[in-house]
Parts: structure tokens; sequence; C-alpha cells
């Protein structure tokens, strides 16, 4: 039998008032949910990728996420895309441990079968390479050919990894004594956590993702905070592979969220290896760099010029190989800034999704004001502004791609970390003076040096050459193609990752001796009577 309760004014004025806050309160998430990008018609290529109005921030062979919601934002406007629902430490246990079960049946495919899970991740990225490249300019906010770009090395890191899984292992090695063999095993690690950047949502990823699960490890990803919808994009392609193929999803894991679930990921013992990519204010495995290039008297200037705009200014400044420190010999200075001058103010800068665009806007606003800050630090220690220099008057992050001459070598500012389009133009006089500045910093990924002098170029290249891990020679500081071996030196890190033998890297060696034979020969020649 129903009850009535009679309620005092008191209590009625009570009741209508939380109808009407919770009245208020879902108008005001409709309206704010209309605002989104996701839901305007320009944009409706977004939910292509599997994306709505709030996303799931965690994978771990389901969605969830049970975390802080928070808003992507697009750079070149400041308006909202779409929202994600962040991991929650509960979250992150939960998927650890999903992963390292997945780990048991992953390692247990054969090299050459998990290629083909690999090759069919590739197929999958191909036919989303233009959406999902679209995706990578509208959240981070380099210029659309560049986002593609990110998507298309991911896709050749796959070809690369599935001819790699035909091709792992260690040597037989000649043994000492009779009826024996001696061999190198490798196997995989186990659960590799991969902490990505911004500035290359996808690419980063890739580079660790494809090898590493060849090698048979499963993958934890955690992408940059302020690239959320990146990350969510790319789990969904990846995950409906490993789905298509009855295998567990949380082969690869993903847990968005801030510095918490990072921490996390980074101190866990479960985690076998951590790459890491970004600043060396947050960690020190792979950073962002203070990359440096140096032009000699007998340089070609027609390389030098094109070949510095590129490394300087593409992707607005925010490269891990953006050319930072240009040093040029005392008897090119002025001609070379000169011409360096006129062609900055030819680059066409303006929205990343048009393709006469050269150069897009800063990620954050954050990194605006590290823009202006690090002019001002400049200015205040001996710097001349040559071009640029000032934040643009337009909606969205956009500044100056900014040239910088008159600093010292050992400037504080010129070996500060700075993520930003400046170029510090330094004047040397000797060979010996300019491979020290090179090798004075604490940071070490990418180097270059332009010269005709292949006397030069072999000392470029010696013990007492350039110290960082990509040395080139008459080519940008950026570019690195995929069959090398990427990383670097000092605060740098020291790891590698995509290609050469980096490999190894996810995977663990041990040397084996087996006696096939009814002796038992003792190494050293040892008898025991």
């Amino acid at each position: 039998m129903p009850q009535f309760i009679a309620l005092s004014a008191a209590a009625r004025h009570w009741v209508l008032r939380r109808k009407l806050l919770c009245a208020s309160a879902c108008l005001r998430h409709r309206a704010a949910m209309s605002t989104l990008l996701i839901n305007q018609p320009t944009y409706a290529w977004l939910r292509e990728l599997g994306l709505r109005e709030e996303n799931d921030g965690v994978y771990n062979g389901t969605w969830g996420g049970r975390g802080e919601v928070v808003t992507s934002y697009c750079p070149a406007n400041n308006e909202p895309i779409a929202r994600v629902r962040q991991a929650t430490t509960k979250d992150y246990e939960e998927t650890v441990k999903k992963a390292k079960e997945a780990w048991k049946i992953w390692a247990d495919i054969p090299a050459p079968k998990r290629g083909e899970i690999v090759r069919q991740i590739g197929d999958a990225l191909r036919r989303k390479i233009k959406v999902l490249g679209s995706l990578v300019s509208l959240e981070m906010g380099k210029i659309y050919v560049e986002g593609v770009g990110e998507v298309q090395e991911y896709v050749d890191v796959c070809d690369y990894a599935v001819g790699l899984s035909r091709m792992i292992g260690g040597p037989v090695l000649p043994s000492e004594r009779p009826g024996h063999a001696l061999i190198e095993q490798w196997n995989p690690v186990g659960l590799v956590g991969i902490i990505t950047a911004f500035n290359f949502p996808v690419a980063v990823y890739g580079w660790n993702n494809a090898i590493a699960l060849i090698c048979g490890n499963v993958c934890l990803w955690k992408g940059a905070p302020t690239t959320p919808l990146t990350s969510v994009a790319v789990t969904k392609i990846v995950a409906e592979v490993l789905e298509q193929n009855n295998l567990p999803g949380a082969i690869c894991s993903m847990t968005c969220g801030g510095a918490e679930i990072g921490s996390a990921l980074a101190k866990d013992e479960r985690v076998d290896l951590v790459s890491f990519t970004g600043s060396t204010h947050v960690g020190k495995l792979v950073s962002l760099m203070v990359q440096e290039r140096f032009v000699f008297e007998d340089a070609d200037l027609n390389l030098v010029v094109p070949s510095t705009v590129f490394a300087a200014v593409g992707t607005a400044g925010q490269r891990c190989t953006t050319t930072r420190r240009l040093m040029l010999h005392e008897s090119i200075h002025d001609d070379v800034v000169e011409r360096l001058s006129k062609a900055y103010k030819q680059i066409r800068i303006g929205d990343p999704w048009d393709s006469n665009t050269l150069y897009g806007p800063l990620h954050t606003k954050e990194a605006v004001e590290q823009y202006k800050a690090a002019i001002e630090q400049a200015k205040q220690q001996g710097g001349t502004i040559v071009c640029g220099g000032k934040v643009m008057d337009r909606p969205g992050n956009y500044v100056e791609p900014t040239i910088i001459t008159g600093l010292a070598h050992d400037a504080p500012i010129v070996h500060k970390e700075t993520f930003v389009p400046i170029l510090y133009v330094l004047k040397f006089k000797t060979e010996e003076e300019a491979f020290s500045w090179n090798n004075e910093v604490k940071q070490g990924l990418s180097s270059s040096i332009f010269t005709k002098d292949m006397g030069r170029v072999f000392r470029w290249l010696g013990p007492k050459g350039s110290d960082c891990g990509i040395v080139n020679v008459n080519i940008p500081t950026s570019g690195a193609e995929i069959g090398g071996a990427f990383g670097g030196e000092k605060h740098t890190g020291g790891g590698r990752e995509s290609g050469s033998d980096s490999w190894k890297q996810y995977m663990r060696r041990s040397t084996c001796t087996i006696n096939y034979s009814k002796d038992l020969p003792l190494a050293q020649g040892i008898k025991f009577e």
C-alpha cells in the first residue's frame, strides 16, 4: 500500500529548488556539449574514429575510466573538441594486472605470427591515415601534412617490424668444448610502459609499440594529458585488430591521465621497461633537447638556409630534434643571418588544416607564456631580436618564429630547454671552438655540420667530435629515418627507439650452453680426479 508523507512548506521549497538546480545543470551540460567541435558538422569526421562527446580514457580489453573528465582543446582557436574521462589509480592497477595476464598468451605466439598482427595494425592505420592525421593536426596543432606524416611513420614502423619479426635472435657461437653448443637466446622483457609527449602523439607510440609487440611484449600506454583524443583514437584502431584476431585487448592497454598515472607507471616494478619521451625536467630516458647546427666557411649556403628553416620552425619549433642553436663561422655569419631573416618573413603562417600553411600554433597557452619568458630572458642576457619575438594578434596560440643573435655561447637561456620557435645564432672562429660549444650543454640528441671539408667531417663523427646520439652532415637536425636507431646521449637518455638494433632494448639476453654429448668437459680445461 503506498504511503504519502506530508511536506512542510520549507521542505517543498527545498525539493522544488533541487529540481530547478538539476534542470539548470542539465541545460548547462547540454549547452556545453553543443559547443564542442565534435558536435559541429565541420568536424563530423571525428566520429569516424569512434570518438564522441565524452570518451573513456582507459582500455585494457574493455573501455572504462573513473577519473576526472578533462576537455581537449584545439590550439588553433582554443575551442573545446571533446572530453575524456581519465584513469584513477584503481583503473591503473586493474590495467596492469590484465596486461600481465595478456602477456602469458602473447609471449607464446611465434614471432612471425606476432608480426602478422602488427602488419594488420599497420593496414588498419593506413585505412584511417587521413582522418587520424586530421585529428593530430586538430588536437596537437601541427600542420595537416605533418599530422598525416606522423601516422605514416607509425605505418612505416609496422612494415619494418613485420620483417624484423623473422630476424630477431642471437648468434650460434663456437664452443671451446666438444659436443657443446653455445647460443644467445633473446626473450621479451614482459610489460613495456610507454609514456609519450604531446608533440608526436602518434609516431613515438608507434616506434615503441610495433617493435615491442614483435619482440613478444605487451604495452601500457600513457599519452600526453593534452592529446588524449589522439591516444583514444589510436587505441581504438589497434584494439579492433586484436579483438578481430581473438587476442586479449590488454596486449595494447592505455590509461589516460596526468602526473599521478605517469608516476605510478614509472615507479611500478611490475613494469619491466619504461620508454619515456618528454622533457629532462620530467625524466631522463628520452627528452627534449637543445639541438645544434654548425655552419663552416666552406658550407653550401643553398643547403644551409632551407635546412635551418625546416629544422627550426617545423612543428612551430616543438619537435624533439628542432634546431635551437645555429653556430656560424664569423666570415659568413652576417650573410646567413640576412638570408634567414628574409626566409622567415616568407613563412606562411595560418590554420593547420590549410594546405598552404607551413607554420601553425603552439600546443598550449602555457607554451605561449614560455615563449614570452624566453624572449625576455634573451634580451636581458644581451640578445638582439633579428625577426619575430611577438605573440600574434589572432585567435589561438600563435607566436612569431624568432631569430636572436648576439648572445654568448654559454648564456643561460642558450642552454635552457625551450620548446618554442626561437633560434639562437652564435658566432664562432675555429673548429675546436665550435665542437666544444656543441658538447658543453647537458642535452645531446641531434646535431649537424655543414662543410665540404672531408677531414672535418670525419673529425666531427669521431671521438672528439659531436657527443650527440644523432650526428648529421649537410642535412637538418630533424627528419630522422626509421631504419636508424633514434635516441640521444647525456641528459637525453642513452636509450634507442625505432631501427637498427634498438629491438634489443625490448628483450632480455641469455647466453646458453647446451651439452649434447655424453661427456662433461669443463670450461678452462678444469678436471676433477
